[in-house]
Formats: structure tokens, C-alpha cells, sequence
């Protein structure tokens, strides 16, 4: 349990990178339960500034689905890191307990957020302190999340638990799911003639959500 002195309020941020929104709505979920608790919540959310790949992700949907879409995994699979600006939150310290967004990109962890967590600015801010990941992804969650916890324990932080949300339907169906959205911007039934499964967080997954933040504050804060 993590030890809150006084009659302070725990502070809590939210760390994460989104690109099309769908970790932010399971941690909105998130801050809806720990503001209900009467903490303090900030976000600090990173923007992919690298010039050699951000202008693809700098505008929804992809202009060219598929090859802005490949465009990164090169990069994702040699585990390269590249330019990202954070928020003045993340150096100003002292949180009771960071709660990661992590988004899967090709199987593992984004560049973005890698790209924070093996900068300076990330001891600082996790060493001695409890996390809790939350891991948004169409199928492979394993990986990104087992990278997540390697990085942010290597700077020193204390891991707590992790949840994953997945979305519906088989490697082939899910991936055509998902670049009709990333290409479109709305989720659509068919795509290259393929009956797509649903995508993206739903309701089950923010109710879920809040369950999981409850959770993880009992254990950090203490049950109410």
C-alpha cells in the first residue's frame, strides 16, 4: 500500500499515447473512479512529433491506409525509438500512482511510448512509484504489455497489475477490421469483401475498466 502522508490527496497521472482514441476512453473510465475517490488526476498524454514517421500519424484517418500503416514496422521491430514531446506534468513529480496507456503496434509496444520510457525524463518520475498498465490492442497484448512493465520497472517503478482489452474475430478478419477504420475513420461491416467483427473499446471494456481502476486503487490506496 502506498503510503499518502497526512490528510493529502493521492495524485494519480494518466501516461499514454493515442492515436485513434481508444486508450484514452478505457482511461477516461479510469478517471471517472479515481476523481469519484477524490483524487487528484492529471494526463499526460505524448505527442508523436519524429519527423521521419509523425506526419502519418499526425492527421485521422490515414490518408494511405496500408502503407502508413507499414510504414512503422520496420522501426517497431528493431524496438527504435524516435522524437516525442510530453506535457510539463510528467517533470514536475511526485504522483502516488501512474496508470499507462499502452497501445499495440505490431505486436508490441508503440514507438511513442517506448520512446518515453527509455528517456531521462522517465526516472524521475517512476522510481518508487506504483503503475498499473492498460494494454489496448486488436489481438497480440502479451508482448507489448510484458515491454511496458520491463521499461517502467527499469526506471525504477513498482508495478501493481495490468489489464488488456482486445477486440473480436480471427488474425486475417480483426487486421481488415481495423485498417477500415484507421482508413475511414467509422467502423463498416464489409471491407475488400470481408464480414468484418466489431472494433475498437466498447462499453464491456470501460465498465471493465472502472472495475480494474478500482482495483488498483484499493490495492495502492487502501479499500474505502
Amino acid at each position: 500500500m502506498s503510503e499518502v502522508a497526512g490528510d493529502r490527496k493521492p495524485r494519480v497521472l494518466l501516461l499514454y499515447y493515442s492515436y485513434t482514441g481508444q486508450t484514452v476512453k478505457v482511461l477516461d473510465a479510469a478517471e471517472e473512479v479515481l476523481r469519484k475517490r477524490g483524487y487528484l488526476v492529471d494526463r499526460a498524454p505524448i505527442e508523436f512529433t519524429d519527423p521521419k514517421y509523425s506526419v502519418k500519424f499526425s492527421r485521422f484517418p490515414m490518408r494511405r491506409v496500408w502503407p502508413d500503416f507499414f510504414s512503422v514496422l520496420p522501426a517497431q521491430t528493431r524496438g527504435v525509438t524516435g522524437d516525442i514531446r510530453t506535457p510539463e506534468v510528467v517533470r514536475t513529480g511526485g504522483y502516488d500512482l501512474i496508470c499507462i496507456g499502452s497501445p499495440t503496434w505490431w505486436d508490441t509496444v508503440s514507438m511513442p511510448l517506448r520512446s518515453f520510457l527509455v528517456s531521462h525524463e522517465a526516472r524521475p518520475l517512476l522510481d518508487g512509484t506504483p503503475f498499473a498498465v492498460f494494454v489496448v490492442c486488436r489481438r497480440k497484448w502479451r508482448k507489448n504489455l510484458a515491454g511496458v512493465r520491463k521499461l517502467a520497472e527499469k526506471k525504477g517503478g513498482r508495478f501493481v497489475d495490468s489489464i488488456h482489452f482486445t477486440y473480436p474475430g480471427s488474425e486475417l478478419s480483426s487486421m481488415l477490421s481495423l485498417t477500415s477504420y484507421l482508413g475511414s475513420g467509422e467502423y463498416k461491416e464489409r471491407y475488400l469483401g470481408v464480414k468484418l467483427p466489431p472494433t475498437n473499446i466498447n462499453e464491456e471494456h470501460v465498465e471493465e475498466a472502472r472495475r480494474f481502476t478500482a482495483r488498483v486503487a484499493d490495492k495502492v490506496f487502501g479499500k474505502r
